[in-house]
């Protein structure tokens, strides 16, 4: 393990969307949440405009447990349709279109009753501003897209030792059948080493899985601007009494590992 101080995530509600290669009708989502997305949740919550510098952000490291990867889901919107011919969609010619060819269709695709785990790293300073924004939100944070709320909490606290912790919180999964582990993924903007050992001949998530390109450079309308980096991915296979199920025993479990980790008012009994 590493050692290394930082902040939890719990990315959790009924849709969540990351996209990563989003444009015009076809709006699609990662299998997980990406840079560029938690960046900008906590940039809203931080309360920056878009056009803001996010360069502090970008220094911090993230790493996700898929607890419960959900299910790919695709949304027809339809826009434009039965409106007069000046009030149709602007084409990029400037001019409008013709009341025949007025509706366009736009396909929107959501991760539904996914729940990730998320691991922030970085400068103390920066990781502090982000704590007290999470804990007071300037801005209602949201997964993906505005359409998307968290569900329960969001910020499950700081830790010294954050990547243990990632490991070790109970699993928002349902255990199924008698195996003693169960796997589970996990994706990185680093080497995934740090973890826990690798066993003889096991992935160690020291080589990069392939290329996205959500490193945030400026989320200003008119000149988004986003950076290729590289994708690490790596399989645990974890105790399998880690799964403590859904909604309320999820929780209940959830609350029951953070409770000795968590301050106490002055004051309070013990």
């Amino acid at each position: 393990m590493s050692g290394e101080a930082g902040l939890l995530l719990r990315l959790a509600g009924p849709l969540q969307s990351w996209g990563e290669r989003s444009k015009f009708n076809e709006r699609d989502t990662a299998p997980f949440p990406t840079r560029s997305g938690v960046i900008g949740l906590l940039a809203c919550t931080l309360g920056r405009r878009r056009g803001e510098d996010i360069g502090d952000l970008a220094r911090l490291s993230l790493t996700v447990r898929a607890d419960r990867p959900g299910v790919l889901l695709r949304d027809l919107h339809t826009v434009g349709g039965g409106l007069p011919a000046r009030h149709t969609v602007t084409t990029a010619e400037g001019k409008k279109r013709p009341t025949a060819a007025a509706t366009l269709l736009s396909h929107r695709y959501y991760l539904a009753d996914a729940v990730f785990t998320a691991a922030l790293t970085g400068p103390a300073d920066v990781l502090d501003a982000c704590t007290a924004a999470l804990r007071a939100p300037h801005w209602p944070p949201y997964l993906g897209r505005r359409s998307c709320p968290p569900e329960g909490p969001l910020l499950l606290g700081e830790f010294d030792d954050v990547h243990r912790h990632l490991v070790e919180l109970p699993l928002a999964r349902t255990r199924k059948g008698t195996a003693a582990t169960v796997p589970v993924v996990f994706h990185g903007d680093r080497p995934l080493t740090h973890l826990s050992p690798a066993a003889p001949g096991a992935d160690s998530g020291s080589e990069p899985a392939g290329q996205v390109n959500d490193q945030p450079l400026d989320f200003h309308p008119r000149r988004r601007a986003y950076q290729s980096r590289s994708r690490y991915q790596r399989t645990l296979h974890l105790p399998a009494e880690r799964c403590q199920g859904l909604g309320a025993d999820h929780l209940k479990a959830l609350a029951g590992y953070l409770a000795p980790y968590t301050p106490r008012p002055e004051g309070s009994p013990a």
